[in-house]
């Protein structure tokens, strides 16, 4: 099972974060927890296959949340598909699909079946197969909203083959029989127990998908014992009123889930654009438990990484949560001029004169370095924009010697700056 985030923020997008989704990865089917705006995109990005999505689980109908939908629905129809689609939300997402499809003239070549979820349920099994189902329980929001639980339903123990062949087990069909739990009489009556030779089941890794709420119990049962909880953190404590009027969570809140519900792995996401330093939720978070991961978009979460590693790649950089990604220095065009000293080396030969940039300024700052030159001659730029993107631009010591012009980096898309 591999979780991917799609997008982390809340309400709106900023410029390095996308509004709210998350996909699941189990045994090469998909499945989506919220189709925020540009969910299908950051699904090319993360090398997740839109065609692979077999269920859609809406938590309610705040836009940032499914958004997104239509247009992935779109694009299923323009790729032809041909197997069924399970879409599951509260009551209304029925109609919202359909009166919108026919709005634009989308006639699926694919079948839509739709599970409604009624406001006065405690619980609801929305999803059920042989090998998993998917749990639905209502939080605490400001509208009628639910979380969910993809739950793995118990493994068959491990078998002791030498154990059953010296009990006279050769069959294939004798195996898997004792593997379902039957017990199998052989050709000369013997009776061999499925208990002597299967050991016990082994628990079904689980994950839980709470977002949009206040604390509330639905939430500790919803993440009870999960290897993954994906929680909503979207203000620190210091707005931990701010929360509560607007039916949201506190870091403080999905610690305090977490550790109720004895989940193996805390994953706070669903930041306010307020916080440009998602580190100090994170560190928030932690004091109230550990371990506490920050959600980093299109960065994959395994619950066995030995066996998941590699299965999925993003296809695009991959934006760093470290101190240049969101940093204190990184808070909009304002801040980011008046750390412009700071963030790009001077001009060769500037001296006092802001303005040379001449040829004539450049050989002359190579005759100053043959000479000493000055301090902020020799000061070597620092980078700029997110880690993984600077990682990439090369900036060697030697250029700083180097008599040749530095050519321009253009800008990263996953750049820092928060214009929009």
């Amino acid at each position: 099972m591999i979780v991917v985030p799609l997008g982390v923020a809340s309400a709106t997008p900023t410029a390095v974060r996308h509004l709210p989704s998350v996909a699941l990865w189990r045994e090469g089917s998909v499945f989506l927890f919220d189709c925020g705006e540009n969910a299908q995109m950051r699904m090319l990005q993360a090398g997740i296959k839109r065609s692979k999505i077999e269920a859609i689980f809406i938590t309610h109908f705040d836009i940032d949340h499914y958004s997104g939908l239509l247009g992935l629905l779109a694009t299923l129809q323009l790729q032809r598909r041909d197997k069924p689609l399970t879409i599951t939300g509260p009551k209304g997402i029925k109609d919202f699909v359909e009166w919108n499809l026919k709005f634009a003239d989308i006639q699926p070549s694919y079948e839509i079946k739709f599970h409604e979820i009624k406001e006065d349920i405690e619980s609801d099994v929305v999803h059920d197969t042989e090998e998993y189902y998917v749990e639905a329980r209502p939080l605490k929001h400001t509208r009628f909203c639910v979380g969910y639980r993809f739950q793995e339903k118990d493994k068959p123990g491990k078998v002791d083959a030498n154990k059953a062949e010296k009990m006279g087990i050769s069959k294939d069909a004798q195996f898997k029989e004792l593997k379902a739990g039957n017990d199998v009489t052989l050709d000369d009556g013997t009776v061999v127990k499925s208990s002597d030779i299967v050991g016990h089941p082994r628990p079904g890794d689980s994950f839980a998908y709470v977002t949009d709420t206040e604390y509330t119990p639905n939430a500790v049962k919803l993440a009870m014992n999960t290897n993954i909880l994906y929680h909503e953190a979207t203000f620190g404590k210091d707005l931990e009123d701010k929360a509560g009027e607007t039916g949201h969570s506190s870091t403080a809140d999905a610690a305090r889930v977490a550790t109720e519900a004895q989940t193996k792995l805390l994953v706070i996401g669903h930041f306010s654009a307020r916080y440009t330093n998602a580190h100090d939720l994170l560190k928030e978070a932690r004091e109230g438990f550990y371990p506490a991961w920050l959600a980093n978009e299109l960065r994959p979460i395994f619950t066995d990484p030995m066996h998941e590693r590699g299965i999925i790649t993003p296809k695009v950089e991959i934006n760093e949560l470290d101190k240049k990604s969101g940093g204190k220095n990184y808070k909009g065009r304002k801040n980011h001029k008046k750390s412009s000293k700071k963030n790009f080396r001077s001009r060769k030969g500037s001296g006092s004169g802001r303005g040379r940039s001449s040829s004539n300024n450049r050989s002359s700052s190579n005759s100053n370095r043959s000479s000493g030159g000055s301090k902020s001659d020799s000061y070597k730029r620092k980078t700029y924009g997110s880690s993984t993107y600077s990682a990439n631009i090369k900036d060697k010591k030697e250029d700083s010697d180097s008599d040749s012009h530095r050519k321009i980096t253009p800008r990263s898309s996953y750049d820092d700056f928060d214009r929009f």
